[in-house]
């Protein structure tokens, strides 16, 4: 079968390191092994373009150090794909409506993050807070209701789409898959991240306020055990999580942006990785930890609700309860042994190449253009 060449239009991108940069890297890297093209649209930064990376102009983010607003620019390389993609409603993903209706092309959207969470970054007081939110959700609708498929990463992301967002265009999922050549079990040694002996607690992604990453500093500091908490990444949250650390009396480290090469290390380094985040449409690096051999303790809410499978690689609590997140810890520090080896045993679940599997079909079934 002949695949066609596709143009992701993405708002996030390198040199920023997350979910979302991390999954279109690697589909576009699966998709040119498989012998097609997959050519990235993302907002101009200091990152150095391949041949298939397309930079636009683009502005700083006044509410996100580090994260640049792309105009809706459609480069000359990427007018004439068979199939546009857009992994962001905002300014790069108005350029991806612009390429498919302008070279009347199929447009997918993948849905990565509920616009409604960047309320947190723009406003102030409740009654401004529900207006943005339903704002932006209002966006968000009209936005997907002009996409011929919408590709969610789990079944409660595509609840949430249909029931939530109220779209009435097709939703299917697409996981967004894990590189298992890449997270594996490894040999970790604990200088390699300056970290101390004895029960350690991680969370590696941005540190956004909408992560409520406070309630794992709360848990950690309500358990019984002495714990060491690892914190990588960055984000406008962490001077405001170093305090309260500091407050509590946890013992953390925030290690800042780790590179990919050391994902792996890290994660295996961790006796549990700390998921508090309720907005997440997958939880990748949920996954990632136990692709690794790490279970996980999170929230029972958003999509970790499915990600995190119950007694099987991990336990979870409510979203915004410090004590029962503190019992999941707990419980999951006692149970580790186990937990990581039903981890270890579902590693090609959670293969990115079944991902693209996916992805391929969802494209076959699209009308492209002769």
């Amino acid at each position: 079968m002949t695949l066609p060449r596709v143009a992701a239009f993405t708002d996030t991108y390198l040199p920023t390191v997350n979910g979302v940069t991390y999954t279109v890297r690697t589909w576009r890297d699966r998709w040119e092994q498989r012998g097609s093209r997959m050519d990235v649209v993302y907002p101009g930064s200091d990152h150095d373009p391949g041949p298939t990376e397309h930079p636009v102009g683009s502005l700083p983010f006044p509410f996100y150090d580090g994260f640049r607003m792309g105009l809706p620019s459609v480069p000359d390389p990427v007018a004439n794909t068979d199939i546009v993609h857009a992994h962001t409603p905002f300014g790069v993903g108005l350029g991806a409506l612009r390429a498919a209706r302008g070279g009347d092309r199929p447009l997918v959207a993948s849905y990565h993050t509920p616009c409604a969470e960047y309320a947190e970054y723009l406003s102030v007081g409740d009654q401004v807070r529900r207006t943005v939110r339903q704002a932006a959700t209002g966006y968000e609708r009209w936005f997907l209701n002009n996409v011929d498929v919408v590709v969610a990463p789990s079944e409660r992301t595509a609840t949430h789409v249909e029931e939530v967002v109220g779209v009435d265009t097709e939703v299917t999922v697409v996981p967004n898959g894990v590189d298992t050549d890449v997270f594996a079990p490894v040999d970790a040694p604990r200088e390699r991240f300056n970290l101390p002996d004895g029960p350690l607690v991680g969370y590696t992604g941005r540190h956004g306020h909408e992560k409520r990453l406070e309630v794992l500093v709360e848990a950690v500091a309500g358990l019984d055990r002495e714990v060491t908490l690892a914190l990588g990444g960055d984000g406008p949250a962490r001077g405001d999580l170093e305090r309260l650390a500091d407050e509590h009396g946890v013992t953390a480290r925030f290690l800042g942006f780790l590179d990919r090469e050391d994902l792996p290390a890290f994660y295996a380094t961790l006796d549990v990785f700390g998921f508090p985040s309720p907005v997440e449409t997958q939880g990748l690096v949920a996954l990632e930890a136990n692709a690794c051999g790490t279970p996980v303790a999170g929230v029972d809410a958003g999509a970790l609700a499915d990600t995190i499978e119950e007694g099987e690689t991990g336990y979870t609590a409510p979203a915004g309860d410090p004590e029962a997140l503190a019992a999941a810890i707990d419980r999951t520090f006692v149970e580790r042994d186990r937990l990581s080896e039903v981890c270890l045993a579902r590693r090609n679940s959670l293969s990115v190449d079944h991902a693209v599997d996916r992805l391929a079909e969802v494209y076959d079934r699209l009308p492209v253009p002769s």
